[in-house]
Parts: C-alpha cells; structure tokens; sequence
C-alpha cells in the first residue's frame, strides 16, 4: 500500500512541500532509464540493463507547492521481477514503460499494471502508461490510438514520449505531479469539515500534453 505524502509546512502552509515515490517498471530495453535520464539530467544517454533498481531524485518548485520525486528506475529483466516487486511498495506514482516499436513490450507493461492492481487500491496510486522511443515512429508497431485505449479503459494518465529527443518526457512528470496534487486537494476537502488544519492547492493546474482518459 502506498505511504502517505507528509507535507513539510514549516512555512506556516503556505508552500507546502511533498515527497512523492515514483517507480517505473517495464521490460528490458523500452528506455526507463534513459526516461529517467533524461528528466533529471536533461541529457540523452544509452543505458546498459539495470540490474535490480537504481535511484534518482529531483525537485519540482511548482506555484502552489515544491514536490521531490523519488524516483525508482527498476530492472525489466524478468529473473528480477520478483526483487522489483519489493521496490514498488509505498510508491505514489509508477510510470507503466513500453516501447512503441515492440508490441510485445506493451503487453508485459499489462502484466505490470495487473501486479499493481494487487498492491495498491485504485486511489491509492497514480498510474502512468508512457510509449517511448516516439524518435522511431517511423518503426511503430503500437499505434497511438492502441495505447490511449488501454489507458482509458484502465483509467491512467497516458503519453507517448522519446527520451532521445526529449519529447514530452518533463510533460509526463509535470502530469504525474498535477495529478498528485489533486489528490491532496482533494484529501484536504475531505479532512476540513473534522476540522483539521489544510493546504489549499488553487483551482488552477498547469496544461499539459497528457489526457486522462
């Protein structure tokens, strides 16, 4: 089950900040962690497999609250999922990873989901499906329409992304974070009436290129 974000509001609530773990799973070779790279380095680099998990952690300075993201690159090799299994508890995000020049990759991105379906309650985490390697479009095997149709069916935040050219790839983040700010909006809602103190979020999000569909 996921941990619960504790905000530090130190500064008497007015900018809150949260920490937020973030697990990306997917097979071998789809470009986790060059994803992951790629967002906290914003550089491009060719990764050999990773083996177990390797860890990441950047900070977001958004209007209404900073975010650090945990971010948890697992190993997509399938001797390693049992490990991985480990790594994705507590998590408060999980990027679903495939490859969208290998159609067999999206379908192990599935098995994935159905192993978080088991973990995690469905309010419980924000479930992100990311086809990358958008640099080989002209290699696609899964059409976009394909991957937005499994994400709405499932209810996750979807986007197609390139590490290499860094395509969408902050902009999926940036959806991720909006998405778990909502909830402590949300959750702060439903907190208030017993009269405990709130951090009030705005109604206003950032506009990214990601639909939740």
């Amino acid at each position: 089950m996921a941990q619960n974000a504790m905000p530090d509001t130190s500064l008497e609530g007015i900018h809150p900040t949260y920490m937020y773990k973030v697990v990306l799973l997917g097979s071998t070779s789809v470009g986790k962690s060059s994803l992951a790279y790629r967002y906290v380095k914003n550089d491009f680099k060719e990764s050999l497999p990773t083996v177990g998990c390797s860890f990441f952690t950047q900070t977001l300075n958004l209007e209404l609250a900073t975010i650090k993201f945990e971010i948890w690159d697992t190993a997509g090799q399938e001797k390693y999922q049992s490990v991985c299994h480990l790594y994705y508890r507590g998590a408060h995000a999980a990027l679903l990873v495939y490859d969208i020049t290998n159609k067999e990759t999206l379908n192990r991105a599935k098995l994935w989901l159905r192993d978080l379906e088991k973990e995690f309650l469905p309010d419980e985490i924000v479930v992100a499906l990311v086809g990358n390697k958008m640099d080989l479009a002209a290699e696609r095997e899964v059409s976009t329409e394909e991957g937005e149709e499994f994400a709405r069916t499932k209810g996750l935040l979807f986007m197609e992304t390139s590490a290499k050219s860094n395509h969408q790839v902050n902009d999926i983040f940036m959806a991720i974070a909006q998405q778990l700010l909502q909830r402590e909006r949300e959750k702060a809602s439903t907190t208030s009436p017993r009269g405990r103190s709130t951090v009030d979020l705005g109604e206003s999000e950032a506009r990214t290129g990601c639909c939740r569909l």
